[in-house]
């Protein structure tokens, strides 16, 4: 028959509702700030780690890129930036 309960939940069943919202809400707060959280190393706007421009240049004039001439001029340059 309709109306034989009170539509309510008992002893103690709004203390599980409680709690499961609070472990809902945690779980949606961690996901979102793990997400833009992401990698928080160096990395420029392409996401590649930075590297050292004069290992970029050695790098360079180990390959043959650059003369030793060449070499020397930026190697001065970038110890005159820093």
């Amino acid at each position: 028959m309709w109306g034989w309960s009170d539509n309510t939940m008992g002893g103690g069943g709004w203390v599980v509702m409680v709690l499961g919202m609070v472990i809902f809400w945690s779980l949606v707060i961690f996901v979102v700030a793990t997400i833009f959280r992401g990698n928080r190393n160096d990395t420029g706007a392409t996401g590649t780690p930075r590297r050292d421009p004069m290992d970029i240049l050695d790098e360079r004039f180990a390959r043959g890129e650059i003369d030793a001439e060449e070499y020397q001029t930026r190697r001065d340059a970038l110890r005159r930036v820093s």
